[in-house]
């Protein structure tokens, strides 16, 4: 052994034994031998003598890598001994009368040595190296060595060159294209000729090497004739192996493969279906069992279902009649096949179930009436569908508690049932009644089905007809279309052993809120639908994934039959009485999901009972008793917790907090009392939890209660404005926000008592962080109360857009106009969001209009309007359009424009001359305007065509912009 050698054998090694350093050392060695002159022929050497497989490996790959980046410089004669080394070495001829016997290596050796040959042809064939495989032919006589490595040959060649089914460069395709073409007119036939002579030799003495060929052969029928291989020699040939018993598996397997090969061949598609009736496959069908496990039976299958496709795709593309009518039948003798492989046997991954049945139940949209045996097809596609949304049991426990497999599994399903719900909506379309009887049977089988397959046959058969509803129109479902009625009727009287399991549980009460239009015409199945939700199987189930779920459901069952449920409501709030309790005292410490879901669980399930208590229908003392039964245990919870607010230790309080979250949200929904919730801000001021649920609360009255709630709304916003840091305020100006477009001017007094508090709050923030912003300033801060800032101008926005301005004029909110003003002036000017300056520029608007009168008039607010002439004409109307930022070209800019065009025209019809006089003698020589220019502005501001003056006050300021060329300075 040779210090190449060596070296080579340290650097493969993996076994851990050899000094890393060494091992760095002999890695260099080897890429030093890799870049001297004569390493392709050292390689030669060493493949002629050395039988390690770490050496043969390495020279083998160096001589791919050489050749792939060095062919090009290198000289004839080294190109000649390579080529004509690496040939011997695949013939097992001699070189320098030494025969190589790589052939003796393992097959990933052999692999690379075809690697190698195909790395030649890429540069070689057919220009130079010819005669590469018509000189590999005659090699073929001495034996299955030679006959391997070919197949390897043409594999490589396949891999690394002519295959679609990887990324190709586009040199790479026109090799590829040389390639084939030069093959197609030199040596094809004689390879084909040659596969046929290896298996009729070798199908008996060597069925594996037979296999080999196979394989390689169904590699190259995409592309060569296939009159070479569809003729009276090779099908009968390929049949017959296939059908043949007593023979190797694998064998008829690529047989089955080879004639998948054919089917699957692009062409003509009359000539295509003319290939398919010839081949006579319904002969095959038989051999399809219930052994998943078997190769063939495996490659039969995909044979059989790539044939059903292939012959649905000639039946789209034929005109005549008469491929129709020959498509159709081929299809009608492959289909039951097709169905027994889809629900029993492994499926090609190529193969998409639902695209070929979607596609099938199309060809079915345009036959009136279906025929029996379409019919028949249509139960067998329902029935693939059945099988294909089946949940296997193996899963059943790790679904029911919903651990990590649980979820996967379940998140599996849902995916792939999309597709088929889809199919099962077509399907139900062109047949609806076959669809609704194989939902009735699949429900009655279901429910009779042995323990074992029970939970995952019901849930299936529920499911379906749940995805059955999503087709139906709410007038069919209102009627009960067909046997609707009678699967309804079902679905509601009956009790499944398995309904403790939480998939059939979700499913059922799913279910059932989606036929909820068929109940609210068939009222006397009420009964029963409340049963479902109130008892075991619902709110009262023992998983509480599917008690919150049922509270949910509950709710949207509620706001659909609403005052059909009036005669119900004693009986409804008996059942539910325990489950009050039970929301509100949480266990943190148990291992039960919780978090936001908690508070959405409990809020869905008091709000439905909110909703039937709050119904007109109700009489109001009933309303009382009903809510008094329901609020008091809550109240008094929360009363006797604050009472023991200042006794809590501190490992205590994050429960009692918890706790008290949750009660505010059961409170909250059912939306009546306030007076024992506006204690927590009291006693909890600083809890920002508590805090938000109490604002959510007080937003869930204004919703529920209408202005009957401006009693309690004084004492509410004092609470919430006592400690309110910029945050809070945000909060705390939305609220008002839904007081005022709820109730408009109704509020008013409200408004004016908190709006100086508001205010001088709001101000004072934006000040602080005026004063304090530097590189030390705190960024989260800034933020917050950059968030204040531009929820105030929506704020104000609301004010003067709800006849609501005069509450900037009384007497302790007069003291902040002008700081306002200010505010405002400068954000119309120069904020960076569009939106917020054009809010602030329709504020200005909508003050005008309320504070100045016509011409002449007395002035509502001194000072006002010399403001609006001097300061904002000039600089929101005038200069911060003319500044370069204002880009025309965005749409919401645009927007702005025209409110800002729509200003001077208010200012105009309000102020009169004194309004234009003041910006053509001031405002626009500021922006040296031409005079022309002016007095063209004055004429269209006359003017009633507010559209024309938008469009000529934007060609003046774009104008301008080119004249002054950015010359004008803003103040």
């Amino acid at each position: 052994m040779d210090d190449v050698e060596k070296a080579i054998l340290i650097s493969f090694d993996e076994s851990g034994a050899i000094d890393s350093e060494l091992k760095s050392q002999a890695v260099n060695f080897c890429q030093q031998i890799k870049e001297t002159p004569s390493v392709c022929r050292l390689c030669i050497e060493k493949l002629c003598f050395c039988k390690l497989v770490q050496v043969q490996f390495w020279c083998l790959q160096t001589l791919h890598e050489v050749l792939r980046v060095k062919y090009g410089s290198m000289n004839l004669e080294e190109k000649n001994f390579i080529r004509k080394s690496v040939f011997s070495m695949a013939c097992l001829e001699s070189i320098d009368d030494k025969i190589c016997t790589i052939w003796e290596s393992p097959a990933f050796i052999k692999n690379k040595l075809a690697q190698v040959l195909v790395t030649l042809i890429y540069f070689e064939y057919p220009l130079i190296w010819s005669s590469v495989f018509v000189d590999f032919l005659p090699h073929l006589s001495k034996g299955t060595v030679v006959i391997d490595i070919f197949s390897r040959l043409l594999n490589a060649l396949d891999d690394e060159l002519v295959s679609m089914d990887y990324p190709r460069t586009p040199e790479e395709l026109a090799v590829a294209g040389r390639v084939k073409d030069a093959m197609r007119q030199q040596c094809v036939p004689q390879i084909v000729r040659a596969w046929y002579d290896i298996v009729s030799t070798y199908r008996n003495s060597d069925p594996e090497i037979c296999t080999t060929v196979f394989d390689c052969m169904s590699r190259y029928i995409s592309w060569i004739d296939i009159g070479l291989i569809v003729n009276d020699a090779f099908i009968p040939l390929l049949f017959e192996l296939i059908l043949v018993d007593g023979i190797s598996e694998q064998l008829r397997a690529a047989a089955a493969g080879c004639v998948f090969a054919v089917v699957s061949k692009r062409m003509d598609a009359y000539a295509k279906l003319s290939l398919l009736k010839r081949l006579e496959m319904t002969r095959v069908f038989g051999l399809i069992s219930d052994d998943n496990d078997s190769e063939l039976v495996s490659s039969v299958a995909a044979l059989v279902t790539g044939y059903a496709l292939e012959i649905l795709e000639c039946s789209k593309r034929v005109n005549s009649e008469d491929a129709k009518v020959v498509s159709m039948e081929l299809l009608d003798e492959v289909l039951p096949t097709v169905f027994y492989v889809m629900q029993n046997c492994e499926m090609d991954a190529a193969f998409s179930i639902v695209q070929f049945l979607s596609g099938y139940v199309a060809t079915m949209k345009t036959l009136s009436p279906l025929k029996e045996k379409q019919m028949l097809h249509i139960s067998q596609i329902l029935e693939v569908i059945r099988t294909q949304i089946r949940y296997d049991p193996m899963y059943r426990n790790n679904l029911d508690i919903l651990d990590k497999i649980g979820m996967e599994e379940e998140d599996r399903m849902v995916e792939s049932r999309k597709d088929l719900f889809v199919l099962l909506r077509n399907v139900g379309r062109v047949a609806p009644e076959v669809t609704q009887i194989f939902i009735r049977n699949s429900f009655a089988s279901a429910i009779a089905s042995s323990s074992d397959r029970n939970v995952e046959e019901v849930e299936a058969a529920l499911s379906l007809l749940y995805a059955l509803g999503e087709s139906m129109t709410d007038e069919a479902m209102r009627v009960g279309t067909g046997l609707l009625s009678e699967l309804v009727t079902n679905l509601l009287s009956t009790r499944f052993p398995c309904h403790s399991n939480r998939l059939v549980a979700l499913i059922y009460l799913e279910t059932i809120t989606r036929y909820m239009k068929f109940v609210q015409e068939n009222t006397q199945y009420i009964p029963l639908v409340l049963a479902a939700f109130l008892d075991e199987r619902g709110i009262h189930h023992p998983n509480i994934y599917v008690s919150r779920r049922a509270s949910y459901l509950f709710m949207r069952v509620v706001k659909l039959l609403k005052s059909k449920l009036v005669p119900f409501i004693e009986t409804i709030l008996q059942s539910l009485q325990d489950i009050v309790a039970r929301f509100t005292s949480m266990n943190l410490t148990s291992k039960e999901p919780a978090g936001s879901e908690d508070g959405a669980y409990i809020f869905e399930f008091s709000q439905a009972i909110g909703l039937l208590i709050g119904m007109e229908d109700v009489p109001l003392e009933k309303q009382s008793d009903y809510l008094s039964s329901l609020l008091t245990p809550l109240c008094q919870q929360v009363e006797a917790m604050l009472m023991n607010a200042k006794r809590l230790n501190p490992e205590d309080s994050p429960l009692k907090i918890a706790n008290i979250q949750q009660i505010i949200v059961a409170i909250n929904a059912l939306s009546k009392t306030l007076d024992v919730l506006l204690q927590i801000l009291v006693v909890f001021p600083k809890v920002e939890p508590l805090r938000t649920k109490v604002l959510s609360f007080i937003h869930r009255m204004v919703d529920t209660l209408g202005a009957s709630v401006f009693p309690y709304l004084p004492k509410a916003l004092e609470q919430l404005l006592a400690e309110s840091e910029p945050k809070e305020m945000v909060g705390f100006l939305l609220l008002l926000n839904q007081l005022i477009c709820k109730f408009s001017t109704l509020v008013h007094d409200i408004l004016e008592e908190v709006f100086p508090a508001i205010a001088g709050r709001v101000l004072s923030a934006i000040q602080s962080i005026v004063d304090s912003s530097g590189p030390e300033a705190n960024t989260e801060e800034i933020r917050e109360v950059q968030e204040l800032q531009k929820t105030l101008f929506t704020f104000l926005h609301v004010i003067t857009t709800h006849d609501l301005s005069s509450v900037f004029l009384s007497p302790r909110s007069r003291d902040f106009l002008t700081a306002i003003m200010q505010l405002l002036l400068h954000t119309s000017c120069h904020h960076k969001d569009i939106i917020t300056r054009k809010a602030c520029v329709q504020i200005f608007i909508r003050l005008i209009k309320d504070w100045c009168a016509r011409p002449y008039g007395e002035e509502k607010v001194p000072g006002f309007q010399s403001f609006m002439i001097e300061t904002f004409a000039t600089n929101c109307c005038l200069h911060s359009v003319l500044d370069k930022s204002f880009e025309f070209g965005d749409a919401n800019t645009l927007v702005l424009f025209g409110e800002i065009v729509l200003a001077q025209k208010v200012m105009y019809e309000k102020f009169g001359d004194d309004f234009l006089v003041h910006l053509v003698s001031k405002g626009f020589p500021s922006a040296h305007c031409p005079r022309n220019l002016a007095e063209q502005y004055c004429q269209k501001l006359k003017g009633s065509d507010i559209k024309a003056l938008r469009s000529f006050y934007q060609k003046l300021i774009e104008d301008l912009r080119l004249q002054q060329n950015g010359s004008l300075v803003f103040r």
